[in-house]
């Protein structure tokens, strides 16, 4: 008889150690684990600015692993929300993102090595502690962004960059998303190489000027909330001056931040995430009357409206999977 991993119980190990009894134990009692709180494994166990890499414990948040490389004039190039809470196995299990991510992509991209404690209490390895490593199955892009639902992540070794000398961000605000169109295919097709490409409509909605007698209200064509193109560019301060020129004549000029970002992520209600072609992106937005923040560049849409189906073909392939590592459900059920 399997067991739905539905349970209340909340692992709470204090070593890696602690944490393979109680999954060996659970597993060999066909007991279902509801979630765990790594907190305790919060260590940066490595660090080499030389080599360019970290090793770090799961249990350490993000905001404390990027003050601690920058130290060394590094970071890992990787911006989700909520930073000062979001420890590195959520990081990782969920493959959080944020608006730099066009620029440097995901963590993903930057993981070289993983240890992972599976449903059964086994701890395994993957990858390793070089940038140059091609020993073994690769493993970690399994794991990444799975929900905990495979095994649990203890430990990452990330290969970094350097931080940037200069960063500025700049705006222009679209009257329309066929404006945002054209301006997003103006950047895609110059030069310019950012780090944010971003579109959002997340601020408060503008109260609408009342029409004049004899005039009829503004229709579905007037946008309920102010709707902004945001580019944003890294580098060395020259790299960085080049491309605020070559911006500005595409009118690109005003100074921009990333509050609609912070705003967006503190505001009420879960957050819908929808994924899509980069060439689909602003016909799918469309369709949506929520407030939203679009990657412009990659076709990622988080949004405050009502969720799309799921989509079905890869919610069977996370069923197989599961089924394949956690055949007695003992770790959380898988992303669908």
């Amino acid at each position: 008889m399997q067991l739905e991993a539905t349970s209340d119980i909340v692992l709470r190990p204090r070593s890696i150690e602690a944490l393979t009894t109680s999954l060996t134990q659970a597993n060999a009692e066909r007991r279902a684990i509801g979630a765990f709180d790594l907190a305790s494994l919060n260590r940066l166990i490595e660090h080499k600015p030389e080599d360019m890499t970290a090793t770090a414990e799961a249990g350490l948040t993000l905001a404390e692993l990027q003050k601690q490389l920058a130290v060394g004039g590094q970071w890992l190039p990787i911006d989700p929300p909520h930073p000062e809470r979001l420890s590195l196995g959520t990081l990782l299990a969920t493959n959080a993102s944020g608006p730099r991510r066009f620029g440097y992509g995901t963590v993903r991209d930057y993981v070289i090595g993983l240890k992972v404690t599976l449903p059964d209490g086994r701890l395994i390895s993957s990858g390793g502690k070089v940038v140059k490593n091609v020993a073994g199955y690769d493993l970690t892009k399994l794991f990444i962004g799975s929900r905990g639902s495979l095994g649990v992540i203890v430990e990452a070794t990330f290969k970094l960059r350097p931080l940037p000398e200069a960063e500025r961000l700049i705006q222009t605000r679209c009257e329309s998303l066929d404006q945002a169109e054209r301006l997003l295919e103006a950047v895609l097709d110059s030069d310019l190489t950012p780090v944010v490409l971003d579109l959002h409509q997340s601020g408060r909605a503008e109260s609408p000027t009342p029409p004049l007698p004899g005039q009829r209200a503004a229709g579905s064509e007037t946008q309920p909330y102010p709707l902004s193109f945001v580019v944003g560019f890294a580098g060395t301060t020259l790299e960085v001056d080049w491309q605020l020129r070559r911006a500005a004549e595409l009118g690109l000029t005003e100074n921009a931040t990333l509050d609609y970002e912070r705003e967006f992520w503190a505001g009420n209600g879960t957050a819908q995430k929808v994924s899509v072609l980069p060439s689909r992106l602003i016909q799918t937005l469309r369709g949506i009357s929520a407030p939203f923040v679009a990657r412009a560049g990659n076709g990622l849409i988080y949004h405050r409206g009502a969720p799309r189906p799921s989509d079905e073909p890869a919610a069977k392939l996370c069923q197989r999977l599961k089924q394949a590592w956690d055949p007695q459900n003992i770790l959380p059920p898988p992303p669908l």
